[in-house]
C-alpha cells in the first residue's frame, strides 16, 4: 500500500536535527555549537517544532533545559532518524567519493594534547578534504557512542570485548608525585607502599579509577581519596601542590613541578581502536588505516603493541 507523508511530518522534518541536539545536550548554546550554527537558529526551530506538534517540548531547568513528557516520546521515536539519515549521507558521499566526506572520531582524555592531534594533522596533511568532527571523553563514553552510531570510529582505553578491536599499543601507568615527596627520589615503588598515602583521582566511572581501586585491593588496601575530579591536568595541579598522589599515564606536556616513578605493581592498558559494527565510507576507511599503520609512532608515554 502506498503511503503518504503528512503536511506536519514534512515540515517537522527539517527541525529534528536542532529537536535532537537539544535533547542530548540538554542546553540550547551546546546544541547550536555542536551544530555549527547561531543559538538563535536553534531557538527558532525548537518553537516552530513546537508549533507544529502544538505542545512544548521542553522545559527550562536553571540554564539548561529539559525534555517534557512529551519531549520525552518525541524523542524516543525520533533520536535514531537523524543519525540515519546523517549515515546515509555520508555513505553515499564516502563512496563516490572517497577522498571528501565525514568521519566522526573520539579518543581519550589522556591522549589530547600532543599525541592525537599530531597523528590527525599528519591525516589531514595526506586527505585536507576529509572533515573530522572530534570527541574526548572518557573509554566508557566513547564505547557507547561507538554502539549507537554516533562515533565511526574511537581509540579507547583499554578497548571494550564486544566490538572490533586494533590494538596500537600498551599505556603505562607511573606514580606522580610532588618533588618534595618522600618517595620522589625513588627509581621505583610498590604499591603497598602507599597504603598511607591520600590519592587524587577520577571518579568511579572512569576506567582508571577502578582499576586504581582493584590493584589496591590486590595489595591489601583501600586508597584513601581526597580529591576526585576527571580533568586530568587538575589532578596534577593538585598532585604538585603536594595534596596527594596519583597514578596517571605519563604527561604528554613537559610537567617540571611534578614527578613521574615507575610503579610495581600496576600494569599497563591497552590502547585499541574500536570500529563499530557496521560497513565503513571510504573516509572512514582511510582514517582508520591511518590510525592502525601509524597510531603507535605518535602515542608517546606508551608501550609498542605486544
Amino acid at each position: 500500500m502506498e503511503r503518504f507523508i503528512g503536511d506536519e511530518a514534512a515540515a517537522a522534518a527539517p527541525l529534528l536535527a536542532a529537536f535532537d541536539a537539544a535533547a542530548r545536550e540538554g542546553h540550547i548554546t551546546r546544541a547550536a555549537e555542536s551544530l555549527g550554527v547561531p543559538q538563535s537558529s536553534v531557538s527558532r526551530r525548537l518553537k516552530s517544532l513546537e508549533q507544529i506538534v502544538g505542545v512544548a517540548l521542553f522545559q527550562p531547568v536553571g540554564r539548561r533545559v529539559a525534555l517534557t513528557p512529551a519531549g520525552r516520546e518525541l524523542h524516543a521515536r525520533t533520536r535514531d532518524l537523524v543519525w540515519t539519515l546523517d549515515d546515509a549521507i555520508s555513505a553515499v558521499r564516502g563512496h563516490a567519493d572517497p577522498d571528501s566526506g565525514l568521519v566522526r572520531f573520539g579518543f581519550p582524555l589522556t591522549l589530547g594534547p600532543v599525541s592525537i592531534p599530531s597523528l590527525l594533522a599528519e591525516f589531514h596533511r595526506a586527505a585536507p578534504r576529509i572533515r573530522l568532527h572530534l570527541v574526548q571523553a572518557h573509554g566508557e563514553a566513547l564505547t557507547a557512542m561507538v554502539r549507537d552510531g554516533r562515533l565511526d570510529l574511537a581509540v579507547v582505553i583499554p578497548p571494550p570485548h564486544d566490538l572490533p578491536v586494533t590494538v596500537l599499543g600498551h599505556q603505562r601507568l607511573l606514580l606522580h608525585l610532588a618533588p618534595g615527596h618522600r618517595l620522589a627520589g625513588r627509581s621505583r615503588v610498590d604499591l603497598h607502599e602507599l597504603e598511607s598515602e591520600q590519592f587524587i583521582a577520577s571518579p568511579r566511572s572512569f576506567h582508571l579509577r577502578r582499576y586504581l581501586d582493584s590493584c589496591c585491593a590486590e595489595a591489601g588496601f583501600e586508597p584513601q581519596v581526597v580529591f576526585e575530579i576527571g580533568e586530568f591536568e587538575t589532578i596534577r595541579a593538585l598532585v604538585a601542590q603536594d595534596l596527594g598522589v596519583a597514578v596517571l599515564p605519563d604527561a604528554e606536556t613537559p610537567h617540571p613541578d611534578l614527578v613521574a616513578v615507575p610503579l610495581a605493581g600496576v600494569g599497563a592498558r591497552t590502547i585499541g581502536l574500536v570500529t563499530g559494527n557496521v560497513r565503513h565510507t571510504g573516509p572512514v576507511a582511510r582514517l582508520r588505516e591511518h590510525i592502525t599503520d601509524h597510531g603507535s609512532d605518535y602515542l608517546t608515554g606508551t608501550l609498542p603493541s605486544r
